[in-house]
């Protein structure tokens, strides 16, 4: 595979950066996933404001443009010869002296990665309750950061099985999120799903989810919720921006009613309506977005 590398497509293989990259030293970085759809970024201008507000939170200037990116995107997927791909944006802070430092960052260090979706992904999945208790932010938010251990801890504890995801609670013992997902689920076709005050990542997916429900009249509640409400619900899903949209049909040892309920086969095909053309969720119900 080929990757964009501040400014270059060059071979993975030959991709080097320095070992004083505060991205790698202090975990200085962020980045985002997302889905192409025949060359289409999915969501990209959503993605590219978590992306950016990740960047000013940690002090990381950054001067990209949004249509040297999208060029950036475009040439990357044509060296790889693909137009349906996973992508990751990732930026960190960049070279600096080996020692944290107060001042801003000037100098990031840029670089997507194009990776081949997977050739049978799960229609469906499990969710495993991990014992590994969700960590708290680093900051006031949670962000899509270079501070991953937490989530590797819980994916050593959920295994490799593709089918099955991972699920973390809070320290006080509320429904969290998946190791590289949002989880929602339906009682009475109310749609319900934790809060990002429970320390959660505002996933992309979630939110356009989110807007979806609002768009078509779907009650939905954020809030602090029990596992006891997610034993006891209709229907489930998980959302991430490689997956779309998966149904749920087992928490821990426990089968739900439905492996995938009438909301969540709604939710499916509103977002397959719009995933070839839509670049943010502010853009549901415009004249023209469908």
């Amino acid at each position: 595979m080929f990757i964009y590398l501040n400014g270059s497509i060059v071979d993975q293989k030959d991709a080097a950066i320095s070992p004083f990259d505060h991205g790698f030293m202090y975990g200085m970085g962020v980045f985002e996933t997302f889905r192409t759809y025949e060359g289409h970024p999915f969501l990209f201008d959503d993605h590219l404001e978590r992306l950016r507000d990740g960047l000013q939170e940690m002090g990381i200037e950054w001067r990209k443009t949004r249509q040297s990116l999208l060029e950036a995107l475009a040439d990357i997927l044509a060296k790889n010869g693909l137009r349906d791909a996973s992508i990751r944006f990732n930026v960190s802070a960049g070279t600096a002296a080996d020692i944290p430092q107060a001042e801003v960052y000037r100098n990031p260090m840029t670089i997507l990665y194009v990776r081949q979706l997977p050739a049978n992904p799960p229609k469906s999945k499990a969710v495993k309750i991990l014992n590994t208790r969700r960590n708290t932010p680093e900051g006031e938010f949670r962000l899509k950061s270079h501070h991953f251990f937490n989530n590797i801890l819980g994916k050593r504890e959920a295994g490799s099985d593709s089918g099955l995801e991972g699920v973390f609670l809070t320290e006080k013992g509320h429904l969290a999120e998946g190791v590289t997902s949002n989880i929602f689920w339906v009682k009475n076709e109310v749609v319900y799903t934790p809060s990002i005050d429970t320390g959660i990542l505002n996933g992309i997916t979630r939110q356009f989810v989110l807007a979806l429900c609002r768009e078509n009249n779907v009650s939905i509640e954020t809030g602090k919720f029990k596992l006891d409400e997610l034993y006891n619900c209709d229907e489930a899903f998980i959302t991430n921006s490689g997956q779309e949209i998966v149904p749920l049909y087992r928490v821990n040892h426990e089968y739900l009613p439905s492996q995938e309920g009438k909301v969540t086969q709604q939710l499916k095909q509103w977002y397959h309506t719009y995933r070839n053309h839509l670049w943010s969720r502010r853009e549901i119900g415009r004249k023209g977005a469908r």
